[in-house]
């Protein structure tokens, strides 16, 4: 039976123009008999089959995005005249026959749209393969060794085995393609989850969009791979099973029974339940026809139950004094019409079925249920809510949790059954796809037939579809039965593929210079490989030479000939400069970095069970040379969890905090924040348990729970006990019952002991005001209609919801028009403080608004997000005028926003003031201590997010991204408008004196020292497309390189893409985006890094990212500890490994000097194949993957180290040309030490015997050449360890192993017995101890003298870790290390600062050169005896500069009281000044009330009698950081908003002497 709140619903007199609101969920009238319908119909055709109809393949056919209009209903002849389709948009028909004009001379649709199929892997089974080979194959180390081995075929080269030639290319491409098989392996299983997720869509029926199943034969061929593979899958599934079924069948039948019972999915039937169920047959809400889909689990059964009780419950309307139900007058219904045709014949064939995904095509008709993902971008026609609302959360989107409301069309509400979607006809027309998330335009048209007048003409009828109208893909839909919709796009056409962009291949920055140190070995090898075919040709083109008689021919047979065969023959004999090795090397270096990564034990999450995962294996020493991060906000930063903090109520302040931006605040005063945090967090766990108490003693609340209390304020309970007076326990139930009536919140109760309400809202802000006016004693119990229901202290109240005038960021207010239960009108505004400010009554609450501002100004420094609190009583003729115009600014077709703003704007007027609230936002753990640690390594941090300025701004002080020393830049155009964005970017650029020039550009590429923190520039999503433009982003880009911090809000996916796209190509730095949501991936993928956070809002931004982590903390260790190792590591791994190729190479190379360059070898074969493989492999790969400069905990402490990485300084080509250089001598000293030895022709062994052939040579110049490789980058070697001095000697002592075993044996042929013969003369050993020390000894005075007179920064911290400095960090969790300056004094000789003892870098100036600049540079920070002369957050955070744009505020808000001249600094009176507060004090007791004083016999507050130490805490500090408001930006302070406040209210009513002055005075 119906319930009597909706019989009352049906009787009300005037509908809310509002957002929708959730309402209980009531069976419609004939519920009953629908279902009794679908079961019987159900039951006789079960044995019938159904078709399915084939998925159809078409190519993406993007069109380029268009400006969302807004449109409304309009009938024909009403509004205004249709506007004719953009050639771009698209037509969707529905049971309409497709005009010729849209079909081909086949008979086929002309367009075809995208798949839904979608897919963000690289490879497929079938591209796999040549894909890889081909980016592999990008590599030209790669293409030489292939040009090589196809050398190697002809023997005439003089390659003896072209397979095993060809062994250690093979080798490298197949372990590159494992490994990038298996990064790829698991984006394709998750592609494969997604395209096969059920959905329900119509069958059998047709729809005229798509083309009939057409499947070429390259899709025929794949879907037969794709079965071959699914085949073998299941094959091996099918033997687990019969393997686990073998293991069952021992069991006893009473055990499989359990077991059975226990894997047991199904549930028993719920239908009796159902059928008994019997509605209120007069209520007319027909609920929708359904199709049988399969029940859940059998263990859900009981709690479904209970819960389908619940959902019939529904709350009972009060009655008033006389006992009689409040019944508002019926309502004027307006014909919407509907796009069902009656007249229409169908034959109800078409049910919905469960398909997949990857079959959904545009034209389909879905439905979805409850908790089931969003498959495409689907137009609402129909929900199970009376008033076509739905809820959707967005986490996957944008990772925000809170819930967004959607809407059905009017004319689409009645089609609830597959029989009606059969007959309906209807087309629509559609804007293209394109990037924009918040926008979408488009028009239903039809044929309305009047179903009372069959003979009736019928009538052309349009309706207009908004965003609200469209649920995009990877939303989820929430707190709602069913929806019922129709596809508009699908696939890589949807909104958030769009955005999201095709998966790049990324490549390491190392990798990408690394080919043109190959480029440059090619011209070496050239000039070598050149010389030896001009020498050899010019050898054999000389007649009378000795070749003539000893050599019997050759193979070219001319000179010419011979020449360019030696020339290849040198291309094989010196092929070792081109290290093919180093690429396989890097490949096993950066796979045991992931590894480490992987492992890292204070990298994992254990909440969600998370480790930090590497995606990407190639790109760890890219994370050591970030210069730019870009971050989105809402999950990444914070954790979108609002906490109600504080409140002012009637002027007087409520509520204890410590907050973050508070600690930081002091922190950088010079407090010792841990012990001033500590005491207050004990006071205020006290102070929680007051609160409670009091709260329970006033009413036991049971939906009240102790552990999601947020406020606490002890004083507040006894003022709302009656401690402070009448007067102010009025104000304080005034206020929180408006918490409890303007909002949009949706209500769930779930019963139990004790029973529960969780809410939720479209914004976690309003969620947290409704939670703390429920903790209090006002709860929100749910709405019907426009009914909502409140629990004020145990009484149930009925309150009418007239209308509700939603925000936006234009308006930055919301109001709701309240008919109170006496039948007062009273409108319900909050927004933000500046906005309610203007538009207070004017002459009135003067005491009271200046002490509010005062409240809101603290509250707001502390980094909580502030609104305030107002109202205003309407009388019943003034609300009826209004609502008129109100209902037309509604119903008009074109700029709907604008007029209903205008509508709006009439009413918000002449508001008088409650009070204000404060709310934090907060931060993941670790946040402002991350941002802050990245700062002082010289990252520099944006955040692009969706959200609002004044949100972002907000963070933005909570987090450490701005602090009070920072001016903010706001750049907003007005208009869209190119010129007047260039005047903006050209004036703020004239305060850094620069003008956005080429020649700027390029010293700003070369300059990477972080920017001064005095600027912060803040940009909203318009303004960023304009100073996007080819013509503006140079000087956009300039400008933001000198801010220290950059916040880009309301911008797309799509333009934080471009964003880092203009940062990365522009500045050509290292950048790296971290997100959470789908709207980050664009971004993640444009990045040469991208990180995913894993937390709980989506897996989208981890799918394509390359490293996952859990929380945002985790980014410091992994970029200043992993990624400077893994960076410092390969820098000085990749020229040691040129290094020892050129010393080898070379030493052929003097050889062939006197061998006419002959192209014969110096070595046995067998030195030339081990060479790399085993003497010298080992120490330089152990290098890349265990050298250790500093420890982690160092690493963290001292985070000035990662900047080297920033300035690429590692690993540069001075380097490189250094180490070649050396090489190159080395090779000299070892060669020629040998031929020296041997060119006298002396006896060169004790018994007379010669050992001078070229195999004995070898010997002498290999084995110096070993160990000088070996021991050379040993001291290249940061960490000396037990371990690695092992791996050097091994590598050592193998070629004196190999040289005595090989041998000994005849197989060795000519180098039989080299070992004793060589090794027994005494001219080898002196010849080696020599050429070693010659070889070393550049190399160990260099370092030696660098070190001494020229210290890094990096060998100072190591010599204060050797002297204990850092012995501090030993009991220091390494997940917790912060920089710790006062730890670094010390009197080292390695430095001439520290014998004056003071700490590393004080006192330095920033000119000195790199290696010698200061690791802690001088503090530009506030300190408790500086003084700030900024201001710092703000109450709504849009600070400004006062004295740059005080001109342009006094024309936005001019000033009040008659005044037509701003007043001059000396003339107006410093009422704000803080060390000289107006009624407030260090104590409460002393707070001035501006109205009528109470006798102090009355006011008994036992909170009044001790400090406020929130409150004082705060004082304080402004006190010490800037003694007055009047002395700084007053844009957004307490001063501002007594400038600005009642500026848009009407003229001044004539007001008493008391009010009038203090307002002179103001």
């Amino acid at each position: 039976m119906a319930t009597p709140s909706q019989q009352g619903a049906r009787e009300r007199s005037m509908p809310p123009n509002r957002l929708r609101w959730a309402t209980q969920r009531v069976k419609g009238a004939s519920a009953a008999n629908k279902r009794k319908s679908i079961f019987n119909r159900h039951l006789s055709r079960r044995g019938r089959e159904e078709s399915k109809r084939e998925s159809n393949g078409s190519g993406s056919h993007v069109l380029p995005g268009t400006e969302a209009q807004d449109m409304s209903y309009k009938e024909e002849g009403e509004g205004s005249e249709d506007d004719p389709p953009s050639p771009d948009s698209r037509r969707i028909y529905f049971n309409v026959p497709l005009p010729d004009s849209e079909r081909d001379e086949h008979g086929h649709p002309i367009h075809q749209f995208a798949r839904n199929k979608i897919r963000t892997a690289k490879y497929t089974p079938l591209t796999f393969i040549p894909k890889n080979l081909y980016l592999q194959f990008h590599n030209i180390a790669n293409i030489f060794f292939f040009v090589i081995i196809i050398l190697g075929i002809f023997s005439i080269f003089g390659v003896t085995n072209p397979g095993l030639a060809a062994v250690p290319l093979i080798i490298i491409l197949t372990v590159t393609a494992i490994k990038d098989g298996i990064e790829d392996a698991r984006r394709s299983s998750l592609d494969n989850e997604l395209n096969n997720a059920p959905v329900h869509r119509l069958t059998d029926w047709d729809n005229v969009n798509t083309v009939e199943t057409r499947i070429s034969m390259w899709r025929k061929f794949k879907k037969a791979n794709s079965r071959a593979v699914l085949w073998i899958w299941r094959s091996m599934k099918q033997t687990k099973r019969m393997h686990m079924r073998k293991q069952t069948s021992n069991l006893v039948p009473d055990q499989k029974l359990e077991k059975a019972l226990a894997a047991d999915e199904r549930r028993g039937s719920v239908l009796s339940e159902d059928l008994h169920y019997a509605p209120d047959p007069d209520d007319d809400n027909e609920g929708m026809e359904m199709t049988p889909v399969q029940s859940p689990a059998l263990n859900s059964r009981t709690s479904g139950a209970s819960h389908y009780v619940d959902a019939l419950q529904s709350l009972d309307i009060p009655k008033d004094s006389t006992g009689e139900r409040q019944t508002p007058r019926p309502a004027k219904k307006k014909n919407y019409g509907s796009l069902i045709n009656p007249r229409k014949e169908v034959t109800e064939q078409a049910r919905f079925k469960r398909d997949y995904w990857k079959n959904v095509q545009v034209g389909d008709f879905v439905r979805l249920r409850n908790e089931e993902p969003i498959p495409a971008d689907i137009i609402v026609l129909a929900t199970s809510e009376t008033d076509g609302a739905c809820y959707i959360e967005t986490k996957n989107l944008d990772g925000e949790t809170n819930l967004k409301v959607r809407t059905a069309i009017h004319s689409g509400r009645k089609v609830r059954r597959a029989r009606d979607c059969e007959a309906t006809e209807f087309t629509i027309e559609s804007e293209p796809p394109h990037a924009n998330l918040y926008a979408y335009s488009a028009v239903v048209r039809w044929q309305q037939y009047d179903p009372r007048d069959p003979q009736a003409p019928p009538k052309e009828m349009a309706e207009p579809i908004g965003i609200n109208n469209l649920l995009l893909r990877g939303c989820t839909l929430r707190n709602t039965e069913w929806i019922l919709g129709v596809v508009a796009f699908t696939g890589e056409e949807t909104k958030i593929m769009i955005n999201s962009g095709i998966t790049p291949s990324k490549r390491a920055f190392l990798s990408k210079d690394l080919n043109w140190n190959v480029i440059y070995n090619f011209m070496i090898l050239f000039g070598m490989c050149l010389t030896a075919g001009l020498v050899e040709g010019t050898t054999w083109a000389k007649p009378n030479t000795s070749i003539k008689y000893f050599e019997f021919g050759s193979y070219g047979g001319t000179a010419a000939v011979n020449g360019l065969i030696t020339f290849f023959a040198a291309m094989v004999l010196f092929q070792d400069l081109i290290p093919i090795s180093l690429y396989i090397s890097l490949e096993i270096i950066r796979t045991a970095q992931a590894f480490f990564i992987y492992s890292d034990v204070y990298m994992y999450y254990e909440k969600l069970d998370y480790p930090c995962t590497p995606k990407s294996w190639n790109l760890s020493d890219d994370l050591g040379q970030i210069e730019y991060v870009f971050s989105d906000k809402t999950g990444t930063l914070t954790q979108n969890v609002m906490e109600f903090k504080k409140c002012s109520i009637n002027g007087v302040p409520y509520g204890e905090a410590y907050t973050e931006a508070l600690a930081g605040m002091r922190k950088r005063q010079g407090v010792n924040v841990e012990e001033e945090g500590a005491k207050a967090r004990e006071q205020i766990a006290r102070d929680r348990v007051t609160t409670i108490e009091g709260l329970r003693n006033i009413y036991d609340n049971p939906y009240f729970r102790d552990d999601d209390m947020t406020f606490v304020a002890p004083d507040f309970v006894a003022d709302l006990r009656g401690d402070g007076g009448d007067e102010q326990k009025e104000k304080c139930e005034n206020f929180m019952l408006t918490l409890a009536l303007c909002h949009s919140v949706i209500t769930e109760r779930t019963p139990g002991d004790p029973p529960m309400i969780e809410f939720k809202a479209q914004s976690p802000d309003e969620a947290a005001l409704v939670a703390t006016a429920r903790d209090v004693g006002f709860t929100v119990m749910g709405r019907e209609n426009e009914l909502i229901f409140v629990n004020v202290h145990g009484e149930e109240r009925t309150f009418t919801i007239l209308n509700t005038l939603e925000f936006n960021s234009t308006r930055k207010r919301m109001s709701a028009i309240v008919r109170m239960p006496n039948g007062k009108i009273i409108l319900l505004c909050k927004g933000a403080d500046s906005i309610i400010y203007s538009r207070l009554r004017r002459g009135e609450q003067a005491e009271l608004r200046k002490t509010t501002a005062e409240h809101l100004e603290m509250f707001a420094r502390e980094g909580l997000r502030t609104l305030c609190i107002a109202q205003r009583e309407l009388d019943e003729d003034e609300y009826q005028k209004w609502n008129l115009e109100h209902d037309a600014a509604a119903e008009s077709v074109q700029d709907r926003d604008d007029k209903l703003d205008a509508v709006a704007d009439k009413i918000e007027r002449d508001l008088t003031l409650l009070g204000g609230t404060a709310i934090e936002d907060r931060l993941q753990d670790g946040v402002p201590d991350a941002i802050q640690l990245l700062a002082q390594a010289g990252v520099k941090l944006w955040v692009l997010t969706g959200d609002k300025v004044e949100t972002a701004i907000n963070i933005g002080f909570s987090c450490n991204l701005l602090d009070n020393d920072m001016d903010l830049i706001i750049l907003k155009a007005e208009e869209d408008n190119l010129d007047q964005a260039e005047e903006l970017l050209d004036k703020h650029l004239a305060s850094f004196g620069k003008t956005g020039s080429d020649e700027e550009l390029k010293a700003a590429q070369q300059n990477h020292e972080a920017p001064a923190p005095t600027h912060a520039l803040i940009i909203d999503g318009d303004t960023l497309k304009l100073v996007l433009d080819v013509r503006l982003k140079q000087k956009f880009l300039l400008l933001c390189k000198e801010c220290r911090s950059v916040l880009c809000c309301r911008v797309s996916p799509a333009q934080k893409a471009a964003v880092v796209r203009l940062v990365k190509h522009g500045l050509e730095v290292i950048t790296l985006s971290i997100g959470d949501g789908a709207n980050d991936v664009a971004m993640i993928q444009e990045a040469h890094v991208g990180v995913g956070i894993a937390g709980e809002e989506g897996r989208q931004a981890v799918m394509s990212s390359d490293y996952a982590i859990g929380q945002f903390r985790f980014l410091t260790r992994l970029m200043l500890v992993h990624g400077r190792w893994s960076y410092r590591r390969l820098a000085e791994m990749i020229p040691n490994f040129f290094y020892k190729n050129i010393v080898w190479t070379f030493a052929l190379f003097w050889y062939q000097i006197y061998d006419n360059f002959d192209c014969s070898y110096a070595f046995d074969y067998s030195y030339i194949l081990l060479y790399n493989l085993a003497f010298t492999s080992l120490p330089v790969i152990f290098m890349g993957i265990l050298d250790q400069d500093v420890s982690d905990k160092v690493s963290l402490a001292v985070p000035q180290l990662y900047r080297r990485g920033i300035e690429r300084k590692e690993w540069t080509q001075t380097k490189f040309w250094i180490y070649m250089f050396d090489g190159l001598y080395q090779s000299v000293i070892a060669y020629y030490f040998a031929y020296l030895n041997f060119r006298p022709a002396n006896f060169l062994s004790e018994s007379g015997h010669v050992i001078s052939d070229y195999q004995r040579l070898g010997v002498f110049i290999a084995h110096p050449v070993v160990i000088v490789v070996n021991v050379y980058i040993l001291l290249n070697t940061y960490r000396w360890d037990w371990f690695f001095v092992l791996i050097t000697v091994i590598s050592i002592l193998l070629i004196f192993l190999w040289t005595g075993a090989y041998t000994a044996f005849t197989s060795s042929f000519t180098f039989y017995e080299a070992a004793p013969e060589v090794y027994g003369a005494l001219t080898f050993w002196c010849n080696l101890l020599l050429a070693v020390v010659m070889c070393l000894a550049p190399r160990f005075t260099a370092k030696a003298f660098q070190k001494m007179y020229y210290p890094r920064d990096v060998d100072i911290v190591r010599e204060q870790v050797k002297q204990g400095k850092f012995d501090y960090l030993n009991d220091v969790d390494p997940g917790s290390v912060t920089p710790a300056p006062e730890k670094l004094t010390a009197d080292s000789a390695s430095s001439t600062e520290y014998g004056s003892g003071r700490p590393l870098g004080s006192g330095l100036k920033v000119e000195l050169a790199e290696d010698t600049r200061p690791i802690y540079p001088p503090s530009l920070a506030p300190t408790s005896t500086t003084h700030n002369t900024r201001t710092a957050n703000n109450s709504d955070s849009t600070g400004y500069t006062g004295g740059v744009r005080q001109d342009s505020i006094d024309r936005a808000f001019p000033y009040v009281g008659g005044r037509t001249e701003p007043p001059t600094p000396a003339a107006e009176p410093n009422n704000l000044n803080l060390t000289a507060p107006i009624g407030l004090t260090m104590t409460t007791s002393n707070y001035s009330n501006p109205y009528p004083p109470t006798p102090a016999s009355e006011r008994m507050r036992p909170s009044f009698d001790r400090p406020r130490p929130s409150f004082d805490r705060v004082r304080s500090s402004m006190d010490r950081v800037r003694p007055s408001f009047e002395a700084s930006r007053d844009f957004t302070s307490a001063s501002y908003l007594t400038r600005v406040e009642s500026s848009q209210s009407g003229h001044m009513p004539a007001p008493t002497a008391g009010p009038s002055k203090m307002r002179e005075e103001m």
